[in-house]
């Protein structure tokens, strides 16, 4: 079942979404080449509970972190490590929030020092390919337009887009209904409607689509063992159009500070 958001209710979702982009914030500041995501993982659980919020992953599905850390070849749901993150790293860190009875859910990939040019432009396409896949996020499109303007974006990049795994919607649960994916055809699946707010996420392969399950139950990653990028917004449908309730500007003002290319 679809639960459509009043805009006071959509109000309460921005304060969660906002919390979830500050803590990525704290996280951009933080992360360089010898931390562990361990390490980032406390700081980001004790940010969280000092702003008025409760960690939206710790304990659910028994989850044992606050934060996902997906390093390289993992595409999500990587669990943090007492190993260091070295220079050449990508991570993605993904990041949920409960607060006021609504949950945000929100995901950046950092680089870990200096990276080579074609995972830098895996991480600039996955990134446009969210923007493209929002702008589709109107009030009569259809979840198979978010997913065809994502799928074309990447794969004419010469890149896989993940089938397996998909965004949702996001309210009063981490994950409601309709499920969001990163591929489709113009005009297909659920029709969007005012008030739906939904998570926005490609998952982004620098080589093919294939993805398979570690042993730890968790950890998602490719299957041929390239890169993977991945990156979330929290969007409700407002007046008709894509709202953005998270927001990558705390991200990017800490990387601008550090002299980060973003």
């Amino acid at each position: 079942m679809i639960h459509l958001k009043t805009k006071e209710e959509i109000e309460l979702m921005r304060k969660s979404a906002l919390l979830v982009s500050k803590t990525l914030g704290l996280m951009a500041e933080l992360l360089e080449p010898g931390i562990s995501s361990l390490e980032l993982d406390k700081k980001a659980e004790e940010f969280i509970r000092d702003n008025g919020g409760v960690p939206g992953f710790l304990g659910m599905y028994d989850f044992p972190n606050t934060l996902c850390m997906s390093p390289n070849e993992q595409v999500v749901h990587g669990y943090p490590s007492n190993e260091p993150l070295k220079e050449g790293d990508i991570i993605s860190i993904d990041c949920g929030v409960l607060m006021n009875g609504f949950y945000g859910d929100h995901a950046y990939t950092f680089t870990v020092g200096e990276v080579k040019p074609e995972i830098e432009k895996l991480l600039k396409v996955t990134k446009e390919s969210l923007y493209l896949g929002i702008e589709q996020c109107k009030a009569g499109n259809r979840t198979g337009d978010i997913g065809f303007a994502i799928q074309q974006h990447a794969e004419k990049n010469g890149y896989g887009v993940v089938r397996e795994l998909v965004g949702h919607g996001l309210g009063r649960d981490m994950h409601e209904a309709p499920e969001v994916p990163n591929f489709g055809k113009r005009g297909r699946g659920v029709k969007l409607k005012e008030g739906m707010v939904l998570a926005i996420e490609p998952m982004i392969n620098l080589g093919g689509r294939g993805i398979r399950q570690l042993a730890d139950g968790w950890s998602i990653i490719t299957a041929d063992g390239k890169y993977s990028a991945h990156f979330e917004h929290d969007v409700a449908i407002v007046d008709g159009k894509p709202d953005i309730l998270s927001t990558f500007d705390y991200v990017e003002e800490a990387l601008t500070k550090k002299g980060v290319a973003i």
